[in-house]
């Protein structure tokens, strides 16, 4: 992974880092001296998803009871887990061993020294397999200085679920590589194709994880980008105007109702649910969508990330494991981190809850087994080639000044990307022109163009 700036030294993206952090760390917090983890004991701290909690769940029969180290956890919803992961390591106040942390933080986590490096953690246990671990994900979890930081519990890419009995009931069919144009032509199609049922469901959420996400990647292969090279703004160029306009028009047209509050759970409610016939979205939904049970099991298909400009446009994410640099108990830690991303537990899962529910997106030998294809049949070749063609480094039509797809691999990206997603959510729910949205957008943008610019 490159740095975020060329430009920037280590120092500054540091102070950068800790200006965030200030509004949250100027309080009283009764974290800051905490006592921490201790003896045969950890602190977990972790976000709330389905997979996590059945990871809880199955922690305390066969991790601890075959190690003897106790796992403490508090899970909390994304938005409250970051600040919370947050505040803890920034101050390196050692109350949580372990935090789920994706790609976008690690790198920056790792360079501030809040993390401890895994390599030598990794040489002591080849049973983990590291070379198993998909090399997108390797390299996304990797710090400047090329060690390892963290380690994934699953990883994901986005791409487009349809439903194949409502396009065949209408006589459609999806393209092997759809762009962006296709899909609003068959959203018109499959509006109203049923009762309730609207063409196509996007995240309009506010949040720099929620509605940016799906957005920042149709501005990528629309030609657009946050930054050019230099770290010059350009929200308000012509191909950025362009895509957000698209995305806001295809959404108002033939979204979901309420699109401007709804985000992943929302989506994948409609489409559990039979209210859309398309949804872009992770492709880790699709396991929730196939799970036994689910009312849309075996009538869903699955397409690459739609495209316009760009060869791909798939995001790339990972949950991931990151080990708190003021860790008391860091070999325990990582004895939970090894058997947490091993491959033992993604057959722990397999066999006790079902192939398609595993953290899969991770690792070759997961897409090898046999009872994981046969399961995940509908998605898995889709899901792997989604995450090995994501280009973090090269996303769009442009050199950009640092890496990520559906973010900007920057401290100061989250609070930029999420007062955007207001601006751009305003323009969905019709409060505000995508013009208006932008111009404000842009204001935001070159605050942040003139801390880099120079540099």
């Amino acid at each position: 992974m490159r740095t975020p700036s060329r430009r920037r030294p280590r120092a500054a993206l540091a102070v950068a880092a800790g200006t965030l952090l200030a509004p949250l760390l100027s309080g009283c917090w009764a974290g800051a001296g905490g006592s921490g983890s201790g003896g045969d004991a950890i602190n977990v701290l972790m976000v709330n998803n389905p997979q996590m909690t059945e990871l809880r769940k199955l922690t305390a029969t066969h991790f601890t009871r075959d190690t003897g180290i106790k796992v403490n956890f508090t899970v909390l919803p994304e938005n409250d887990v970051r600040d919370k992961i947050s505040q803890d390591f920034a101050n390196q106040a050692g109350q949580y061993d372990v935090a789920t942390l994706s790609n976008y933080e690690i790198p920056i986590y790792a360079r501030n020294g809040w993390l401890r490096e895994m390599d030598s953690y990794v040489a002591k246990d080849p049973s983990y397999d590291e070379p198993d671990v998909l090399r997108p994900l390797r390299e996304a979890l990797t710090g400047a200085d090329g060690k390892l930081y963290g380690q994934p519990f699953y990883g994901e890419s986005s791409f487009l679920m349809y439903r194949k009995d409502v396009f065949a009931a209408k006589g459609l069919t999806m393209p092997a590589r759809p762009t962006w144009r296709q899909v609003a032509e068959l959203a018109a199609k499959t509006d109203g194709a049923r009762p309730g049922m609207r063409g196509i469901c996007l995240r309009g959420l506010p949040g720099w994880g929620e509605l940016t996400a799906p957005l920042t990647t149709v501005v990528n292969t629309f030609g657009g980008t946050w930054f050019d090279k230099d770290f010059k703004a350009r929200l308000d160029s012509p191909a950025f105007r362009q895509a957000t306009e698209f995305y806001v028009g295809l959404v108002r047209r033939h979204g979901e109702s309420g699109a401007a509050q709804s985000g992943f759970a929302e989506c994948l409610n409609n489409m559990t649910q039979g209210k859309t016939a398309m949804w872009y979205d992770a492709t880790s939904a699709a396991g929730l969508l196939e799970a036994k049970g689910s009312p849309v099991r075996g009538k869903l298909g699955y397409a690459p990330a739609p495209v316009e400009r760009t060869a791909s446009s798939g995001w790339l994410y990972t949950w991931a494991w990151g080990i708190q640099q003021s860790s008391r108990n860091p070999d325990k830690a990582w004895k939970f981190v090894s058997w947490a991303s091993g491959k033992g537990y993604e057959r722990l899962v397999g066999e006790t809850s079902g192939w398609a529910n595993v953290p899969a997106g991770k690792r070759a030998s997961t897409y090898a087994n046999a009872d994981y294809r046969a399961s995940a049949a509908a998605f898995q070749d889709m899901t792997r080639k989604a995450i090995e063609s994501s280009r973090p480094d090269d996303p769009g039509v442009q050199p950009r000044p640092a890496p990520g797809i559906q973010f900007v691999g920057i401290p100061e990206f989250t609070d930029l990307g999420t007062k955007v997603s207001q601006e751009i959510s305003a323009a969905i729910a019709g409060r505000q022109s995508v013009a208006s949205a932008l111009r404000e957008s842009q204001r935001l943008a070159e605050r942040i163009s003139e801390e880099y610019e120079g540099r």
